[in-house]
């Protein structure tokens, strides 16, 4: 999945907190909100909040898929709780690989 594919997929998948994203749709995804994010913020801190408004709900919703494929359930997003320590975990989580099987789907394990 390339940059422009993941955009379009997580902006499609807004609100869905079911199934699994690749590494490759969620590291797109978090390098566009980090991007976004800083051109925003050099604009007018308004339009950063707006934007980081209108993107929480489906960086939340791709994390939670990107949690399922790790076979993990998406409220381990909470671990994020816990400062430094929590960020460290949940980057680890999300670069391992897809595991199979997996309770959060039958199919196979989602594209890289």
């Amino acid at each position: 999945m390339n940059f422009d594919q993941s955009i379009n997929t997580c902006f499609t998948k807004y609100a869905d907190f079911n199934g699994r994203a690749s590494k490759s749709e969620y590291w797109w995804w978090m390098l566009f909100v980090f991007l976004a994010s800083a051109a925003a913020s050099i604009v007018d801190e308004r339009l950063a909040n707006l934007f980081a408004i209108a993107v929480l709900l489906p960086s939340l919703a791709v994390a939670t898929r990107r949690l399922h494929d790790t076979n993990r359930s998406g409220w381990w997003q909470l671990i994020e709780l816990i400062p430094l320590i929590g960020f460290i975990i949940m980057v680890v989580w999300c670069v391992q690989d897809p595991v199979e099987p997996n309770r959060f789907t039958a199919s196979a394990p989602a594209e890289v």
